[in-house]
């Protein structure tokens, strides 16, 4: 038989790294659910790179959203940014590396709605850019609430009896609103709808890019997406809305193109010299280094607290918990709380601070008190625990190769002693009870003024009160 020569036409593009390693199984699926716009939006852009050749030269800027993950899957220089804020940390990472090609990605509750300054005045800036901008018309990540691209009459989580223009006021129409500003070179909409529609998309996405390597200016896509899991349909019925309910409100197009008018910005002046940085910030007179900052003074009480488990398992309040009562004490305090985008059992934890002096940062890297509430965030954070520490951890005793001799460890079956009294929900109750009466620092008065004001209902202020007793009793015995 004859030997056939195959030439692979699609397949996975170089700017993809070859596994995808934010779990520990499925390293060749993306966290993207069947016919989201996000899995084939990346390829396009992926495939873009790589077409392009700047690959190495790439830095992506990825939001708070569905696609807080792609710095898993973009094998470019990545930069994660706050909710909204992509644009203004695309704008800063242009500004300090203007030979790299910045591309910030962002949702339409990301960039249309918290993120609106931010984009609105990178675009009136001209900032020298590309925004790939996903609009689904739905918060697809934290369960369905209305976004600002909601068409009217659609029902979400938050407007129950569908939009109304009167109270939610109407979508807001991105490409429109921007291509009235003077500066943006290159402003286009497209959607996948279907397959002409995506092969639109990818001309946009690569034209966006080229524009940028040209030096020409600010450019944006606006692509409207499926988004079937939080719409309620499938794949099929996904498209479907796309190319007739949405674009009938976002009607695809070119709404701003001027690159073949629009000159290249002028290279931006050289920085100064490192020498001259501190004369210029004033704290450096005829080369004399200012004086040091003086030392600050010792802490009697600094408790660096991390609390981590399962969404669902009340590691948030057993942090608000503890900063409450701070709080009611009258020292400092500070409470952050880090969550993944899964909508239930992902993982969750927080980060709080108690000391009886200013608070310097939220974040808690350094622990010197671990709750564990189960086996993953154990193996996580153990070892970012301060010699000296506490670890409590849900568990009949810490795993063999988990064992620190320099921690306390106090390893017990707190949501299972819970149970015992009614409802595993308050596991994290008990877990205080042990803080409280091996680790001292909060007065027990505290910790119940924070539950009064924090737990309602007399029925749930009873067991968490029993569940905090059962937990001091587990340590004592």
């Amino acid at each position: 038989m004859a030997s056939t020569e195959f030439e692979v036409i699609h397949g996975r593009p170089e700017s993809f790294y070859d596994r995808f390693d934010r779990k520990a199984e499925l390293q060749h699926q993306t966290h993207y659910c069947p016919g989201c716009g996000h899995g084939i939006t990346h390829k396009l852009i992926a495939e873009a790179i790589d077409s392009l050749g700047v690959q190495d030269r790439t830095i992506f800027v990825s939001p708070v959203g569905c696609s807080v993950f792609a710095y898993y899957y973009f094998d470019v220089g990545n930069v994660q940014a706050a909710h909204g804020r992509a644009s203004a940390v695309a704008t800063a990472v242009k500004r300090t590396r203007p030979d790299s090609v910045v591309i910030a990605y962002q949702g339409d509750g990301d960039l249309a709605a918290i993120g609106t300054a931010e984009i609105l005045h990178a675009a009136n800036r001209g900032e020298n850019i590309t925004i790939f901008f996903l609009n689904n018309a739905i918060y697809g990540m934290t369960g369905g609430q209305l976004a600002p691209t909601t068409l009217i009459g659609t029902k979400t989580t938050t407007s129950p009896f569908g939009r109304n223009p009167q109270n939610e006021g109407y979508p807001l129409r991105v490409a429109e609103l921007l291509s009235t500003l003077e500066a943006p070179v290159y402003i286009e909409r497209v959607a996948l709808g279907d397959n002409k529609g995506i092969m639109r998309a990818a001309k946009a996405v690569r034209k966006g890019i080229e524009n940028q390597m040209k030096g020409l200016g600010f450019s944006l896509i606006e692509i409207v997406s499926p988004c079937p899991t939080v719409w309620k349909m499938d794949p099929l019925d996904a498209q479907r809305h796309v190319r007739e309910e949405l674009v009938q409100v976002f009607p695809p197009g070119v709404y701003r193109d001027k690159t073949a008018e629009r000159q290249p910005w002028p290279a931006p002046p050289a920085p100064p010299a490192l020498t001259e940085i501190p004369k210029l910030l004033g704290i450096a007179v005829n080369g004399d280094s200012a004086a040091p900052a003086a030392a600050p003074a010792e802490r009697k009480l600094d408790l660096r607290v991390r609390v981590a488990g399962f969404g669902g398992q009340g590691v948030l309040l057993l942090g608000e918990i503890l900063a409450e009562a701070g709080m009611q004490a009258g020292l400092h305090v500070s409470w952050l709380p880090s969550y993944g985008p899964e909508m239930r059992s992902g993982t969750s934890n927080c980060h709080v601070r108690v000391t009886d002096a200013r608070v310097d940062s939220p974040m808690v890297s350094r622990p010197n008190v671990l709750f564990a509430l189960n086996e993953p965030s154990l193996r996580k954070f153990m070892a970012t625990v301060q010699p000296g520490g506490f670890v409590f951890y849900n568990g009949a005793a810490i795993p063999e190769d988990c064992r620190r001799a320099d921690v306390t460890e106090v390893p017990r079956p707190f949501f299972e002693e819970a149970d015992h009294l009614g409802t595993q929900r308050a596991g994290n109750m008990v877990m205080i009870g042990a803080f409280l009466e091996l680790c001292g620092g909060l007065d027990a008065r505290f910790i119940d003024g924070a539950l009064c004001h924090r737990v309602k209902g007399e029925k749930w202020l009873t067991i968490d009160r029993k569940a905090i007793e059962r937990g001091r009793e587990l340590v004592r015995n």
